[in-house]
């Protein structure tokens, strides 16, 4: 299959978010799009896959003029996309997930269980994967969920797959077979659209790559003849020499304290942060650095420990509580813990802070206005208005709507938990920037990343997680990937 998509333009109300567009797919050739969040790219492959019309242009498929009213047209068709936040329903079967909306039926009206459990063990041999189809889905990891939401696509024919950020939440061993299944999907003749912001991946598995800025595409070339930089200074339209921007915050006394902190899945996990410092937490996936921090901030049960600020001992049983005592928790999954998506982007930035803005029992609105806007233009959020529905919002603009929402509490002690996740390279800089000059406030950061990179680039100190313990702390000095590693395997 050869997709032409030419002169493609679309806008939202006065919003122009593609220009022009023209891009070329085929089958058999993984072909990579990168740019910014709110680049365009997920809108130019939901007008693809029929999820809204262009405003204008023309799509060609093998020569002829096409479009989809939906994305089930498409499907059927053999195009298929996967969202970055899934869509699945957690308390369904893998079974119910994978034909919802499919289902096969006898000749008497009768779903034909038998042939659909026929398919669906015949889509996972496909892409070498072993799961049980009767347990729930929301059971399984994410890892898992995605290869189903990949057999999804194999039930129909599949010519092209587009792929939003596939492995933005995966562990390294579920990333590789991913690698593995997109592979032989190329080797049986399947196009991948494989959207990301991770550039080793780009470099490892796509034929082309092509870059968009702003709602236009700025070049396509053969992986191959480029590099990392030259990507990232057509993605931003700058160079990003200083990526992690430099640190000048005075480092004060200890400002939170965290002693022998025991929950379910962690032990005796004690921890300072100083004012103005920003303290990493790393390891790898399943090690606790999140269930700590969900305890810390009374999502989770804690079973013993203390926590303190400023030397004073706080209980905490309940995220209200933790916010009254001052601190900030941006958490790891922003669409379902960090963001209301049908509230506007003014009524989730003032959520946590609503009693600041009110006088005398009324919500003060002009204030809160020229705040939200004076956030808005601070974070450089892409087309936002006060107004706008958050879900309207790209994945990295949703990210500092979460951050902007805690910076309003004016936080004693900030915990940020894979702050850049999904997040592309320019707004990566903006949000290091931005835990700066909270540090240069005083504030104290913890941060939780699985980037490794971004640990060493942004941290001051670095405390190192291994099965639910702490294996051992680094001073930014001292630190660097091999030492880091060491401790989250368990090594000394």
């Amino acid at each position: 299959m050869k997709i032409d998509m030419r002169n493609i333009s679309k806008s939202f109300g006065t919003n122009k978010v593609l220009e022009k567009i023209d891009l070329e797919l085929q089958s058999g050739q993984i072909h990579a799009l990168m740019g910014e969040n709110g680049a365009g790219k997920s809108t130019l492959m939901n007008i693809l896959t029929g999820l809204f019309p262009a405003s204008t242009g023309t799509i060609y498929i093998d020569g002829e003029e096409r479009t989809f009213s939906n994305p089930q047209e498409a499907e059927e068709f053999g195009i298929s996309f996967i969202h970055q936040e899934m869509n699945t329903w957690p308390e369904m079967t893998v079974l119910e997930n994978l034909f919802l909306g499919r289902e096969i039926k006898t000749t008497f009206g009768l779903l034909n269980q038998k042939l659909m459990r026929q398919k669906a063990l015949e889509a996972f041999k496909r892409l070498g994967v072993t799961i049980p189809l009767d347990i729930p889905i929301g059971n399984l990891s994410v890892g898992q969920q995605q290869m189903i939401e990949i057999a999804k696509s194999l039930l129909n024919q599949l010519s092209i797959l587009v792929m939003d950020e596939p492995t933005a939440a995966l562990t390294d061993r579920e990333t590789e077979n991913l690698f593995r299944v997109i592979r032989s999907l190329k080797q049986e003749g399947v196009g991948i659209v494989y959207i990301s912001h991770r550039m080793e991946e780009i470099f490892k598995i796509t034929d082309f790559v092509t870059v968009m800025r702003d709602g236009v595409i700025v070049d396509t070339k053969e992986t191959s003849l480029t590099n990392s930089d030259e990507l990232v200074k057509k993605m931003v339209g700058r160079k990003l020499e200083d990526y992690y921007p430099e640190k000048h915050s005075e480092i004060g006394p200890v400002a939170f304290e965290v002693s022998n902190l025991c929950g379910d899945n962690f032990e005796d996990v004690s921890f300072y942060v100083r004012k103005g410092e920003i303290l990493g937490f790393s390891g790898l996936m399943g090690a606790g650095r999140t269930e700590v921090m969900r305890t810390i901030f009374g999502i989770d049960k804690k079973k013993s420990g203390k926590v303190k600020i400023d030397n004073q001992e706080i209980t905490i049983t309940s995220p209200s509580q933790a916010i009254k005592q001052g601190i900030g928790f941006l958490t790891e999954n922003r669409k379902d813990e960090g963001l209301i998506l049908d509230f506007n982007i003014k009524d989730n930035m003032t959520l946590p802070s609503t009693k600041d803005f009110s006088k005398h029992g009324f919500f003060d609105e002009k204030t809160s206005t020229t705040f939200v806007q004076q956030l808005i233009n601070r974070l450089y959020i892409k087309s936002g208005r006060p107004d706008l529905e958050v879900g309207n919002l790209s994945g990295g603009n949703q990210q500092k709507v979460v951050l902007a929402k805690w910076i309003g509490i004016a936080p004693k002690v900030l915990i940020l938990d894979e702050p850049t996740r999904g997040v592309d390279v320019g707004a990566k800089r903006e949000i290091y920037q931005l835990m700066n000059e909270l540090a240069d406030r005083g504030v104290p950061i913890v941060m939780v990343s699985s980037d490794l990179p971004e640990i060493l680039g942004v941290s001051d100190r670095i405390m190192v997680m291994h099965e639910g313990r702490i294996s051992g702390e680094l001073s930014r000095k001292e630190a660097d990937q091999e030492k880091v590693m060491q401790l989250a395997t368990g090594g000394k």
